[in-house]
């Protein structure tokens, strides 16, 4: 296993890391934007990534500051994606990264010990073993489905899954065109987060979409 710069992750901050991850698509209608997500967390997720590639900075800085006003009414962690300047400004509760993004070690030192930082591992376990040194709270791969938002990701095999878990002791996320139907396997892959835009974004109703993925991990506890 690898030894983990941090010395141990909290029972409370592994407990929220065990759950269904929102991520936001790429809208530039803020109020959109919130309302769905306002009815995602009320369907009970508590765990929220900010991600728009398709808006100015100006627009994401004011897509954040509103969605931490929201994540914090219902008590949800958020995370930006990509850009630790933009989790200071926000002040969220953390970052995910990509391996073109910046240094794990860099957001640690800047977000310090209560910050979270994530890591895009794509189809590498030695990715995730580095993230693992580097200090990094979970380790996310995918693609495992097809996905609208990156339609030519190459696809993660569902074992890196429970071998992440083995090889860094981190929770493990999976990501990439995962629904209702496809979700339960990766689960019982060893998946510790399900990360879903589009099953919940364009449901017909984003709050129940979110209330059924959550019985999933509900169904998953012993």
């Amino acid at each position: 296993m690898v030894t983990m710069k941090r010395s141990e992750l909290s029972a409370q901050l592994r407990a929220q890391l065990r759950a269904l991850y929102a991520i936001t698509p790429d809208w530039p209608d803020s109020r959109r934007l919130l309302a769905a997500t306002e009815a995602i967390l009320g369907g009970g997720c508590r765990l929220l990534q900010y991600r728009n590639k398709a808006v100015s900075r100006r627009h994401r800085q004011e897509q954040a500051v509103a969605l931490r006003g929201l994540t914090r009414s219902f008590g949800a962690l958020l995370v930006i994606n990509d850009d630790v300047d933009l989790a200071v400004f926000a002040e969220a509760d953390g970052v995910h990264l990509g391996e073109d993004d910046g240094e794990l070690t860099a957001a640690r030192a800047r977000l310090g010990a209560a910050g979270i930082v994530g890591a895009s591992c794509y189809q590498s376990l030695g990715l995730a073993r580095s993230a693992a040194r580097a200090g990094v709270d979970y380790v996310a791969f995918g693609s495992f489905f097809a996905s609208p938002t990156k339609p030519r990701a190459r696809r993660a095999d569902p074992a890196l899954l429970s071998a992440a878990h083995t090889e860094t002791g981190l929770p493990v996320c999976a990501i990439g065109g995962i629904t209702l139907d496809n979700a339960a396997p990766l689960l019982a892959a060893g998946a510790d987060m399900l990360a879903v835009i589009t099953a919940l974004y364009d449901a017909a109703d984003p709050g129940l979409a979110a209330e059924q993925f959550i019985k999933l991990f509900e169904e998953k506890t012993p």
